[in-house]
């Protein structure tokens, strides 16, 4: 468990948006899918800080050292009739865990989402990871077998505009 003085949560911020983007590097690594990473910290900065922002983000800092973070945004329940919180990542450095941090931010998440009136958070966790599904399990998630995600990417998006 981390010192609560060790650890900072905290938005990010613009001068933050390099360490962030490496940080999503990372967690590309660990979920074995660097290779998707096909985007820039320059689009990265527009969407946390430009003109429309589109994502949020709590930076995790230990002993001053940038070591995690939660990147989230809004949706909405019809059936709720309440907005709420898709929570898009969550990533802690290897060398940081099982001190708390993840559980930090998960719960900063949590108490936004508290604050914001939302009806609901969620996000999506992949089928091998077992680690993580066992923490979510024990902070009160439940993993949904009966949803699937459905997703439209790229040159599908575009073909999809196209159809007649």
């Amino acid at each position: 468990m981390t010192s609560s003085s060790d650890l900072i949560l905290r938005f990010a911020e613009p001068a933050d948006s390099n360490v962030l983007f490496e940080l999503i590097k990372g967690l590309a690594e660990y979920e074995k899918l660097s290779h998707a990473v096909t985007g820039n910290v320059l689009a990265l900065k527009e969407h946390l800080f430009g003109s429309s922002k589109y994502i949020e983000a709590i930076l995790a800092e230990y002993a001053g050292q940038a070591v995690g973070f939660a990147l989230f945004f809004h949706n909405y329940s019809t059936f709720l009739t309440k907005p709420g919180i898709y929570l898009e990542d969550v990533f802690v450095l290897p060398e940081y865990r099982r001190k708390g941090i993840g559980k930090a931010l998960l719960k900063k998440v949590a108490q936004i989402a508290v604050e914001r009136n939302c009806g609901r958070l969620e996000w999506t966790v992949l089928d091998w990871n077992e680690p993580a599904q066992a923490f979510y399990r024990s902070m009160g998630a439940s993993i949904l077998d009966d949803w699937r995600i459905c997703r439209v990417m790229e040159e599908a998006l575009t073909q999809l505009v196209a159809k007649k």
